[in-house]
């Protein structure tokens, strides 16, 4: 069996799996169209139709179910394989694939996952960030980053041990100009930046002190849906902010940002890494699992 023939394959696999061409093609790391290329050339092939598509959908034909029932397990064991084979490596190489919160991989970038590539070099790291939870199994990922009150119960978890909080902040000229806030409710009074979760949603602040747990629904001349730029109009005096604490560290130790309503913040849950039992892992995938484990007892 040539290369070629396992990706399509592979391919088949992946547009039965999402549902979608597009979505197929960016998992494969192809363009649309020359994913369809290929689908086309293994339908000729194999003299039938795999699948029904139209401007809105893409499905299965009848062949199509048949041939991925019994091309999927076949793959799985041919995948498996090779997995094993890589596992004796002695030099870490090859692609992993890693889904994370945004904030959760800011958090990691420098001290893991840069300084890792520094010491394994062969290995590729595709780190893609999104605010929504995603199956990692099922949408082709090696491993997942998430706080880790969030991994499913039937992965492996290796928690990171990082202090993570909230932190509410604003401008040294804007707390000159309007005060400060004493405590959560206070906020009312204050001209905030608002923030728009993934779902669409708006962000309410939570806060918590003595067992007491407050939300707010600021309100603010500006509403933003990403963390970079809610730093970037309190540093400009907008308005309050809340952002993860770690993200504004250097500018609270440098005075651009200063902190409010700390007590009012307590430690959140720390992050984790974590994965579905694997049989025989590739050397780069047990390298980055030892590289975390070292992370998160230094």
């Amino acid at each position: 069996m040539t290369r070629s023939v396992l990706a399509d394959l592979d391919a088949v696999l992946s547009i039965a799996r999402l549902g979608s061409f597009r979505a197929a093609a960016l998992d494969l790391g192809i363009s649309t169209t020359a994913l369809s290329n290929s689908i086309a050339k293994l339908e000729q092939r194999l003299g039938i139709r795999l699948f029904n598509r139209t401007t809105r959908s893409v499905s299965l034909t009848d062949a199509g179910k048949t041939f991925v029932e019994r091309v999927g397990p076949a793959m799985t064991d041919i995948h498996d394989a090779m997995l094993a084979a890589q596992s004796f490596q002695e030099i870490p190489r090859g692609t992993l694939r890693i889904n994370a919160f945004a904030t959760a991989a800011r958090e990691v970038m420098e001290p893991l996952i840069l300084a890792f590539l520094q010491r394994h070099p062969q290995v590729h790291i595709d780190l893609v960030t999104e605010g929504r939870i995603v199956d990692i199994v099922a949408a082709g990922f090696d491993l997942g980053l998430r706080p880790a009150e969030l991994v499913p119960a039937d992965m492996i978890a290796v928690p990171l041990g990082l202090r993570r909080s909230n932190a509410v902040v604003a401008s040294p000229e804007f707390l000159r100009t309007h005060g400060r806030p004493v405590v959560p409710t206070d906020l009312y009074r204050f001209r905030c930046i608002r923030a728009r979760l993934p779902n669409n949603a708006l962000l309410r602040w939570k806060f918590e002190k003595d067992g007491n747990a407050v939300q707010i629904d600021v309100q603010g001349s500006i509403t933003l849906d990403e963390s970079s730029l809610v730093r970037i109009a309190a540093q400009n005096g907008v308005g309050l902010g809340y952002v993860m604490e770690a993200d504004v560290r250097e500018d609270i130790v440098a005075g651009r940002l200063v902190r409010v309503l700390d007590d009012w913040t307590p430690t959140l849950a720390p992050l984790a890494l974590y994965y579905p039992g694997r049989k025989n892992p590739p050397a780069a995938f047990t390298a980055f699992i030892q590289a975390a484990r070292e992370f998160a007892n230094r």
